[in-house]
C-alpha cells in the first residue's frame, strides 16, 4: 500500500545483513579470476640467448589469457613466463621474466613448473585457419610462444610476402 513503511527489528535487520554479506561471498567465491603474475623479475644481463622485453616496466603486467601460438613472426617479445601449479592446489600461476635465462633458472628451481614460454606482439602475422590455407593479417595480436620459435621469426618489411611466395610448414 502506498506510503505505509517496514520496520525491522534489529534481529531482523541483522539477518537481512547476514543474507547480504552471505550472498556476496558466494558470488565472489564462484567468479574466478583469471591466474596472474605472482611476481615479475624486470632485471637483465648483458648476453642472452634470446631477445630482451621490449619494455622492461610492462614486465609481469600483460593479461595472463593470451592466444596460443601460431603467426610465424613476431614484432616484439614482451615477457618470458614460466607457469606453474602450487603444491597445495588452486589456480595456475606464473612468474614473468625480461630476459629467458632467469626464467629458465626458476623454471628448474621450482616444483610443478613449466618450460619458460614467451609473449610476444604480432602485429602482422600469418593465419592458418586449415594445414597449408596461409592468410596475411593486420592488428595487435598477443601471443605466447614456445621459446625456441624466436629464432629467425623476428618480422621485418619483407616477412609476410616472402613467406607467402615460399611458405614454410607449420611449426611443432
Amino acid at each position: 500500500m502506498p506510503g505505509t513503511s517496514v520496520r525491522l527489528s534489529k534481529a531482523g535487520a541483522f539477518c537481512l545483513l547476514a543474507i547480504c554479506v552471505a550472498t556476496a561471498c558466494i558470488i565472489a567465491c564462484n567468479s574466478r579470476q583469471p591466474s596472474q603474475a605472482v611476481s615479475a623479475d624486470h632485471s637483465d644481463s648483458p648476453s642472452s640467448a634470446y631477445p630482451l622485453a621490449v619494455d622492461l616496466t610492462r614486465v609481469g603486467k600483460y593479461p595472463s589469457e593470451t592466444k596460443s601460438g601460431a603467426g610465424y613472426f613476431y614484432d616484439d617479445v614482451l615477457e618470458y613466463r614460466v607457469w606453474f601449479y602450487p603444491e597445495g592446489g588452486g589456480d595456475d600461476q606464473y612468474e614473468a621474466f625480461a630476459q629467458y635465462e632467469q626464467a629458465l633458472a626458476f623454471s628448474k628451481a621450482t616444483p610443478n613448473s613449466e618450460e619458460p614460454l614467451v609473449l610476444i606482439r604480432q602485429h602482422q602475422w600469418i593465419d592458418e585457419p586449415e594445414p597449408g590455407h596461409y592468410i596475411p593479417r593486420k592488428g595487435e595480436r598477443i601471443t605466447e610462444w614456445d621459446v625456441q620459435w624466436l629464432a629467425g621469426s623476428k618480422r621485418n618489411s619483407d616477412s609476410i610476402s616472402d613467406f607467402m611466395k615460399h611458405p614454410r610448414p607449420q611449426r611443432h
